[in-house]
């Protein structure tokens, strides 16, 4: 079984084009497009790794952030950020976010930030991971 990922940004061609990459590469992935959505992907099943972006309408990328962290604080999540998004990205680093990428990413640094997250260990314990 492949690292599971969920991507979530608000952005549906993005989302849809990194989620075909990286299943290319042999990732579980699950999109969702904005916090609430991404909540509820993380109660069905917890993903190994979580790529947040920080702007997006409604719950934003920190309040996700905090509620993903408040539920599950050991699960890490990657921020994807855009122009301008800096400061947020920043903000987020502080609440625990483990990398911070700046969209448009090179696919290569998304995946190294990827199974570097899963390799270093810093995944929920695999008995966690499903939820019914």
């Amino acid at each position: 079984m492949g690292i599971r990922v969920l991507l979530v940004d608000d952005e549906k061609d993005l989302t849809a084009y990194l989620a075909k990459r990286l299943a290319a590469r042999g990732m579980e992935v699950e999109t969702a497009s904005d916090g609430a959505s991404a909540l509820q992907a993380v109660q069905r099943s917890i993903p190994d790794v979580v790529v947040l972006d920080m702007l997006m309408p409604g719950m934003d990328g920190i309040q996700t952030l905090g509620a993903l962290h408040e539920r599950h604080p050991d699960l890490p999540v990657i921020i994807l950020s855009g122009h301008g998004a800096e400061e947020q990205a920043a903000r987020g680093a502080r609440l625990g976010a483990i990398d911070y990428l700046h969209k448009p990413c090179d696919l290569q640094q998304l995946v190294d930030a990827i199974t570097g997250a899963v390799t270093a260990g810093s995944t929920p314990a695999s008995s966690d991971r499903r939820r019914h």
